[in-house]
């Protein structure tokens, strides 16, 4: 049976740094402890709450009655060929030090997702993406079990029913699995992706005109530091909104009275907008208000300067949504899990 922690402190469990408490905190390293974990909370009558990394959720309660912290490590290669290697990752591995994992051996496909905070296991439910690459573009597939049955199943890409910082985990089956590790198609043979955002131009500034994937990985860890406030001098998860999707008439109506309006073409014909340029617009970047605010250098980036509570930070992201409907009739949606 894994070791149970009572009354501890999550603080140190979340990038957000809110000081909530688990009543009983269970570290689960493998499969036998998960299912062992999951017996003893239907014992206590509790629901697990699953924390991996901790950065991508904002607590808001001041405590939680049992909660499983994920500790499942390993990085293995399970096959190659002349152009890929397929590798399998414990959902509990830091994602960045698995991206670094590969670059040192010259996988490619990762690198533009370097220094995304969390772990592995949350990076699927999420299907992280940044700078033009989505998880969806390198993922296989993953394994999971079942909270209910405690039967262990494998998920294909397609199962995954990926979508723009969505999948079938945080849609109609959220809160029914634990995602224990992570198939990963990586490239041998890479075509690096410098397309998008400031990385050509960080490339260019330091005259290099034909990079390596560790050369892209260090632009966008460039780019990240340079716009996102570190967690550990700074309580964040990172963005905290989606950028907005909208339809094209919509876009053009905005067009007019604010020609300077960043998009992005969207394969349905749709437009995306970034959410950060309109939240900014309506006067919120830098904004500092007690414990809580908007970012100096990102309006994405909602922080915790030291003692907020999650529903402070939880508060602020309504008014902050709030205002940027009534400005721009524009819809914006946490891509943070508020619990």
């Amino acid at each position: 049976m894994p070791h149970i922690l009572k009354q501890t402190s999550l603080k140190k469990f979340n990038t957000f740094g809110i000081d909530s408490v688990a009543s009983q905190l269970v570290e689960v390293s493998n499969n036998q402890e998960i299912k062992e974990a999951i017996r003893l909370g239907r014992e206590l009558n509790l629901t697990p709450f699953i924390l991996g990394g901790g950065s991508n959720v904002l607590l808001t309660l001041p405590s939680y009655p049992f909660v499983i912290l994920n500790k499942l490590k390993g990085i293995k290669k399970i096959a190659e060929d002349d152009d890929f290697v397929w590798i399998k990752v414990g959902a509990g591995e830091v994602w960045h030090d698995m991206v670094l994992h590969c670059i040192d051996r010259g996988w490619g496909g990762v690198e533009n997702l370097s220094l995304i905070p969390g772990t592995v296991g949350a990076a699927p439910m999420q299907n992280i993406g940044a700078y033009g690459v989505e998880i969806k573009d390198i993922f296989e597939s993953l394994e999971a079990i079942d909270l209910e049955s405690l039967e262990e199943k494998d998920f294909s890409n397609s199962d995954c029913k990926f979508g723009y910082r969505e999948s079938v985990f945080k849609n109609e089956l959220k809160g029914k699995y634990f995602i224990t590790s992570v198939q990963l198609k990586l490239a041998k043979k890479h075509v690096v992706n410098t397309n998008y955002g400031a990385i050509s131009e960080v490339l260019n500034s330091e005259g290099i005109g034909i990079p390596t994937i560790k050369q892209v990985s260090d632009a966008v860890i460039k780019i990240r530091q340079s716009k996102l406030p570190d967690p550990k001098d700074i309580g964040n998860a990172g963005s905290f909104f989606k950028n907005p999707v909208i339809d094209v008439d919509h876009f053009v109506e905005l067009k007019k009275s604010y020609p300077d309006l960043p998009s992005y073409a969207q394969p349905d014909g749709r437009v995306k907008v970034p959410a950060g340029w309109l939240i900014e617009q309506c006067g919120w970047k830098g904004c500092k208000e007690g414990e809580i605010g908007v970012h100096k250098n990102q309006a994405l980036v909602l922080v915790n300067y030291g003692q907020a509570t999650g529903d402070e930070i939880a508060n602020l992201s309504s008014r902050v949504k709030a205002s940027v409907m009534e400005k721009f009739k524009i819809e914006i949606s946490a891509e943070v899990n508020i619990i």
